[in-house]
């Protein structure tokens, strides 16, 4: 049902009373890739054998997602950063690097911001992040924040229609169509139609409040460890280096040419050589 990678394996890491689910492979400086929604791990999966080249590489699906638990709680951004955090601990990495997209990057902030003395490295890529100074307004336009928020209603109008809302609704944030791939979007609604895992999806968000309250006190204290911000210029690409500075003192980035939102989908050649040169050259 659901595709391996060549040259990694999956396991399922008991952390934090849950169990996660991690792809690895590669050798090198570990980095740790979270995956946004709809997604899971294998929004990454041509980037990681680029990656694999010269680190060792972890992805993960979130609580909520995929193979990994999906338990009644714990979706705020700081408990779903200690699974992750503590996945990486588990597979022997004490210090390691982050990258997160959408969703994802909600998480590596907070667990930049919490671990300070594991994360050496910070990657986010097109999102907008709780405790941004445009984050209300920002959010305010967007209506799946909303829908999703919404408590038992999304579940019961996408149950049984998983393919149908995950296909519309990346193919309203992908710019080069060539690259939007319909047996991607049969494994990523076929994941979320697992028992549980629309509803862990729409926990993500339904947290957002707690989440940007949190992340006002993360800025008390700001990142001085090197940070990425990324996004395609038909997104928040333009964005994203002056909203990841309110939360970091060192970041570098900027966007990516003819690309939307999914960005390990539309340009991973890019995201990939991005990070290599983000990660190799500090």
């Amino acid at each position: 049902m659901f595709p391996t990678l060549p040259g990694f394996t999956q396991q399922l890491v008991p952390v934090n009373g849950i169990r996660i689910n991690a792809v690895t492979g590669g050798e090198g400086t570990p980095i740790l890739l979270l995956h946004g929604w709809p997604e899971t791990w294998w929004e990454w999966h041509h980037v990681m054998p680029l990656l694999a080249r010269h680190h060792s590489v972890v992805a993960i699906d979130l609580r909520g997602a995929g193979f990994s638990d999906c338990p009644l709680d714990g979706y705020d951004k700081a408990t779903m950063a200690r699974d992750a955090h503590e996945v990486m601990r588990a597979l022997g990495h004490e210090r390691y690097a982050v990258c997160g997209h959408d969703i994802g990057g909600m998480v590596a902030l907070p667990q930049a911001a919490l671990f300070r003395d594991a994360v050496t490295h910070l990657a986010v890529l097109d999102v907008p992040l709780p405790g941004w100074s445009g984050w209300e307004e920002t959010i305010a336009k967007l209506w799946h924040f909303s829908f999703h928020m919404n408590r038992d209603l999304p579940e019961r109008m996408i149950h049984g229609r998983e393919y149908d809302y995950v296909s519309a609704f990346m193919a309203e944030r992908f710019h080069d169509h060539s690259r939007f791939d319909p047996a991607d979007v049969e494994i990523f609604s076929k994941a979320m139609a697992l028992p549980g895992r629309t509803r862990g999806g729409m926990e993500w968000y339904r947290t957002l409040t707690a989440d940007h309250a949190a992340s006002l006190e993360y800025k008390k204290q700001p990142l001085d460890i090197p940070a990425l911000a990324l996004g395609g210029d038909q997104r928040f690409g333009p964005r994203m280096v002056p909203m990841l500075r309110e939360f970091a003192s060192d970041v570098t980035g900027g966007s990516i040419a003819q690309c939307s939102h999914y960005v390990a989908d539309e340009r991973p050649d890019e995201v990939a050589a991005a990070l290599i040169d983000f990660l190799g050259a500090r």
